[in-house]
């Protein structure tokens, strides 16, 4: 039986080339927004569509401490 991924490398590779398109963080990859914002972000205005997807996923990533599996896809 083959052995299933745990994550999509492309779909992390995309999430860490992302930046943000507006608001006072535009122009910064979204693993460098700072927590506090991103947490507000999804308890108060989280943008629809891809963008919101990938909002979420980030805070995922900050609450656990896992931005090291990003970084090296900036590189």
């Amino acid at each position: 039986m083959a052995e299933t991924a745990l994550f999509d490398h492309h779909a992390l590779y995309k999430l860490a080339l992302t930046k943000m398109p507006f608001g006072k963080y535009e122009g910064r990859y979204l693993v460098d927004l700072p927590e506090p914002y991103v947490v507000w972000l999804v308890r108060n205005n989280l943008p629809s569509g891809e963008l919101g997807r990938q909002l979420l996923e980030i805070y995922e990533i900050k609450v656990n401490g896992l931005e090291s599996l990003i970084r090296p896809f900036q590189k």
